[in-house]
């Protein structure tokens, strides 16, 4: 793509497209979306897109820039679909759990953009909107500036980090994940004890536990740990 890109005022199209839409930003991104998710990241080019859209490949120029524009646009909408479907309670530690949960859920629903997507830093309208939110209910809760920025980026990473891995497990040939699951019974389940008692002691535990994503530990201990921390920023404030 190019540096063309038109204001948003003058972007519509006056005509419908070939497949009788008219184009948008927010059917591109949607297409572009869907396209990555059945074939790839090499979907995301602008031939392709354009006989999605049955339109005009130069078309697209009105809205981006570049195909890494229109990559930062569906990050920011999968962001915005995370923040659409959650609900606040007021309860900091319950809000961020259910949070960061959605994101989790978010990222496997949509696995092949989520690896794509989880390093980007877009600054668009969504990925602000989660900064200031989740900042929000840090600092309403009563940790200070600093704090709060430094939970959040725990936070915000962990959750990117674990959808990314756990995307690309999902991605993976069905018959690659059943492997890789069996391995857990097949050989770590069967090691002896004279050579491996800490594996034969919780081998049970590993078949069961290791085939199923740890988000939801880690972010229970992140979380945890961030309450205690709390705890001491408020005990401070009362000596």
């Amino acid at each position: 793509m190019s540096e063309r890109v038109v204001p948003p005022a003058a972007r519509q199209r006056r005509r419908p497209t070939k497949q009788g839409v008219v184009l948008s930003e927010e059917l591109i991104v949607a297409t572009a979306l869907r396209l990555i998710e059945e074939h790839g990241a090499e979907a995301l080019s602008v031939r392709r897109l354009g006989r999605a859209l049955g339109a005009d490949p130069s078309s697209l120029y009105r809205y981006f820039r570049h195909t890494d524009d229109l990559m930062l646009a569906v990050t920011d909408e999968l962001i915005g679909r995370t923040l659409r479907t959650w609900c606040p309670t007021g309860d900091w530690r319950a809000d961020l759990r259910d949070l960061g949960l959605r994101m989790h859920a978010g990222a496997l629903a949509h696995p092949r953009a989520a690896v794509l997507s989880s390093y980007r830093v877009t600054g668009r309208v969504y990925e602000i909107q989660a900064v200031e939110t989740i900042l929000g209910v840090l600092r309403d809760a009563g940790f200070p500036g600093a704090e709060a920025v430094r939970i959040y980026h725990a936070y915000v990473d962990q959750a990117l980090a674990f959808g990314a891995l756990d995307s690309a497990s999902v991605a993976l040939p069905k018959a690659a994940r059943e492997a890789e699951t069996a391995v857990w019974r097949a050989t770590y389940a069967r090691l002896p004890a004279d050579t491996h008692p800490h594996i034969a002691a919780t081998a049970r535990h590993l078949v069961a536990d290791m085939p199923h994503s740890s988000y939801p530990a880690a972010l229970d201990l992140l979380l945890s740990a961030a309450a205690a921390r709390l705890a001491e920023i408020r005990e401070r404030r009362e000596a």
